[in-house]
């Protein structure tokens, strides 16, 4: 039987959740009809039953994966770089965004194939920052 989370409200937007001995910090923004939560480097969109990673397969390969800005932010850190080997979980892009910083985190073992995003950036949401094979 799994134990029950505590989540508990830091501040608006911002939530600790504990779980079989972890805690872990998530942001949640949206509106209703489009709600998303950032948690470990990766994003949520819909609702809980519902919700899916943002980092999405690219069309042009098997396996090619596209990391995409949660929202409009400001790129502060850069850490990829194009041809780089990335572990799971490794954070490749920094970004700022309603006085937090979202690290951009690899989903997965892979190679870095371009980096579309430089420190000093506006991004808008959704635009592509890392791609990964």
């Amino acid at each position: 039987m799994t134990r029950p989370s505590n989540v508990t409200k830091i501040a608006d937007g911002v939530y600790r959740v504990e779980h079989e001995g972890r805690t872990e910090t998530v942001y949640v923004a949206g509106t209703a009809m489009d709600p998303w939560a950032f948690w470990n480097g990766l994003v949520f969109r819909g609702t809980a039953a519902a919700a899916t990673p943002r980092a999405r397969s690219a069309a042009h390969g098997q396996g090619a994966q596209a990391l995409a800005a949660p929202m409009p932010a400001t790129v502060i850190k850069v850490l990829a770089t194009a041809g780089a080997h990335v572990k799971k979980g490794d954070t490749l892009v920094v970004l700022e965004a309603m006085k937090m910083e979202l690290p951009i985190r690899a989903t997965g073992d892979a190679v870095v194939t371009a980096v579309h995003c430089s420190e000093g950036d506006l991004v808008q949401a959704d635009a592509v920052l890392v791609e990964l094979r």
